[in-house]
């Protein structure tokens, strides 16, 4: 590949310059940062896929299926807390990217990065939209169940689309709306907003696995692998595999609090305490309340969208804690949409600075101080795929696009140690070259063991990716400008 080719890497010091550019407020802090995180966190993963994958796929070993998950993500969160504190600006992996493999890569890992944020946002709102219809039948409400389903779904074979007869999913498309609508006034009220709303749900979600855990039977944990169906996925250990691949989804806030970087007031201390922390206090609540659930009813009953109602819905004691558990789903998961379109706006804001997509989409507004622009695209892209599209496409899509970009932000830690070991790191990833091996090993095996239609839609969503990319992101790149005019090789070393 020539020295102009598709590899050239941007040098960390322009990156560390655009952080400093002064277009978007500094306000978050180390608190605001783990309460980001824990918003993007604790959701749908804990609210609706954790009942689904473990009917589905593991049965009680849905428990180790989140332990899988949680060391992929530790390694790989190791990895994002060196980078984040080094190079603090909003584009996350894809900025990363940039900096060590090169534009091309940096490319891939960004248009991957839309299948993380803006389609978590659809599925987050499709779940929501679940608990709304059971938050309106507690008050004898019932909506048309053609304007609360999707009106597409995969047919027999996994991979074609087919009609169900339903006109839109309404309430998904209105949430997405109402939190865009918060994204745009500013960072600050939404991580107003964002702490309020943890608040909430992080007391729920400790009050269900403290009542919870008073029903357990422990019957209910056995087999705690249920045997293998013949068929790869469906129980057995393989079975906790593909658990593990479908809910890592579930993980992916601590991502979006490195796309909050240049809005951090301190990153090189805040930006490691926040993605750290969060990751830490997610997984502990993951892990018990999958515990709970499955030993509360057997794990066949959790094949529902709203498996932490279904179970407390077993046990007569508990309804009273229902209404509550459908109050902080649906505020748990409101903060995950708000949390997941700040995220995608501000890596919509950074490709489009390097001039990979079209400068609209780095327009800041003039009294907010948000990419606005970017922000409303977000926002209707997460309204329209959320009302027209089933959770089961969406969040094996949101998986997959995640754990390729886990991979190459831990390839891109050892890179820039070998090749830039000068650069001032705030934060060091302990024993990197074990770390960032295994990090990449666990997101690699838990890729494998989703769905080959999941692969299959990967294939499709990369080449219009790459159509896009050529059509204008390699003509209109800025670093690739800069080197033309100044007479020297676009893949300055960083």
């Amino acid at each position: 590949m020539s020295k102009r080719g598709l590899f050239a890497t941007i040098p960390v010091a322009d990156l560390s310059r655009d952080s400093e550019s002064g277009t978007l407020r500094r306000t978050l802090g180390p608190g605001a940062l783990i309460a980001l995180g824990v918003g993007a966190t604790i959701g749908t993963g804990i609210f609706v896929l954790t009942g689904l994958a473990a009917a589905q796929h593991a049965g009680p070993a849905i428990i180790l299926s989140f332990i899988i998950a949680g060391l992929g993500c530790v390694f790989a969160g190791l990895c994002y807390a060196e980078f984040a504190s080094m190079v603090p600006v909003s584009g996350s992996a894809y900025a990363y990217s940039y900096a060590t493999l090169g534009e091309f890569t940096a490319w891939f890992v960004g248009w991957n990065l839309v299948l993380e944020y803006a389609m978590a946002a659809s599925t987050v709102a499709v779940g929501w939209s679940r608990y709304f219809t059971k938050l309106l039948d507690h008050f004898h409400v019932a909506l048309p169940v053609s304007l609360t389903t999707a009106p597409f779904t995969t047919g027999t074979t996994g991979v074609d689309i087919i009609t169900t007869g339903a006109i839109v999913n309404l309430p998904a498309v209105i949430i997405s709306a109402l939190v865009t609508a918060v994204c745009y006034v500013g960072i600050k009220q939404s991580s107003f907003m964002n702490a309020i709303v943890v608040a909430i749900k992080v007391t729920i979600v400790v009050l269900v696995i403290v009542c919870g855990a008073f029903f357990i039977n422990p019957d209910n944990w056995h087999p705690f692998i249920p045997p293998n169906t013949g068929t790869f996925g469906e129980f057995g250990w393989s079975g906790v595999l593909r658990a593990a691949g479908i809910i890592f989804f579930a993980y992916i806030g601590f991502d979006a609090v490195s796309t909050a970087a240049q809005e951090a007031k301190n990153p090189a201390r805040d930006m490691p305490i926040g993605i750290l922390g969060g990751l830490i206090i997610c997984t502990l609540l993951y892990i018990l309340m999958s515990a709970v659930l499955t030993g509360m009813v057997p794990y066949q009953m959790l094949n529902d969208a709203a498996p932490v109602a279904v179970a407390l819905q077993t046990h007569s004691q508990l309804n009273w804690l229902t209404i509550w558990v459908v109050v902080g789903a649906l505020a748990g998961l409101t903060s995950v949409i708000l949390v997941m379109i700040l995220g995608q706006a501000r890596i919509f804001l950074s490709m489009a600075r390097h001039g990979l997509l079209p400068p609209f989409f780095s327009a800041c507004h003039p009294t907010f101080k948000t990419p606005h622009v970017a922000t409303l695209i977000t926002g209707v892209f997460a309204a329209t795929v959320g009302g027209l599209f089933p959770i089961q496409i969406l969040g094996e899509l949101v998986s997959i696009g995640t754990l390729i970009a886990f991979i190459v932000v831990c390839i891109g830690v050892i890179v820039l140690r070998y090749t830039r070991p000068d650069l001032p790191r705030p934060f060091k990833t302990p024993m990197v070259w074990v770390i960032a091996p295994l990090g990449v090993g666990f997101c690699s095996v838990m890729a494998a063991g989703l769905p080959k239609e999941t692969w299959s839609r990967l294939v499709l969503w990369t080449l219009l990716g790459f159509a896009i990319y050529f059509g204008y992101g390699y003509r209109n790149s800025r670093l690739r400008k800069e080197a033309a005019a100044n007479g020297t090789p676009s893949s300055i070393n960083v």
